[in-house]
């Protein structure tokens, strides 16, 4: 019985070889660098935030630790090429008929609305690992929260990426 159990404990304790580093990158790319995102558009806070976005997923949904540009096996580098914040897609108001017609209209949902190119390349080789351009993000939001469109703008690229990534292997 005790034979058995050292058995059992043996095997867990050894595992299986599967690893997970580098989200389906190439085995050797194991730490990355992201660059501040040029930016064409008229918010200087945006980059600060798509950085962070982009950082947070290459470490936490693709694996690779952090390590400064001269050190990163790859390089992260984009460029946010559209922000629309404030794009109006629903309302209310202006019904009825006749006499009873109102024109007030009221704006009851908004749309944030950007366009990021973003490029994963191998430090060591000038590889391209991931390319992607024109990635249309949106989010919408109600009026007065439009950091809630953004959040969910920059999720829809931090998927964007992470999927596109991680089929390129």
């Amino acid at each position: 019985m005790l034979s058995k159990s050292i058995l059992i404990a043996a095997l867990l304790l050894a595992g299986c070889s599967y690893g997970f580093a580098g989200g389906g990158f190439p085995p050797e790319i194991r730490t990355a660098a992201v660059l501040p995102f040029e930016n064409d558009t008229a918010d200087p806070t945006l980059v600060q935030q798509v950085a962070q976005s982009v950082r947070e997923a290459v470490e936490r949904r693709l694996g690779l630790r952090s390590a400064s540009e001269a050190r990163a096996d790859a390089i992260v580098r984009g460029r946010i090429t559209r922000y629309e914040p404030d794009v109006p897609i629903a309302f209310t108001g202006g019904g009825g008929t006749g006499v009873n017609r109102t024109t007030d209209v009221a704006v009851t949902r908004r749309l944030v609305q950007m366009s990021v190119d973003v490029e994963i390349v191998e430090q060591a080789t000038g590889k391209v690992l991931f390319q992607a351009r024109s990635m249309n993000l949106e989010g919408q939001y109600e009026p007065g929260r439009e950091a809630d469109g953004r959040r969910i703008a920059l999720e829809l690229l931090i998927n964007k990426i992470v999927t596109g990534a991680q089929s390129q292997w």
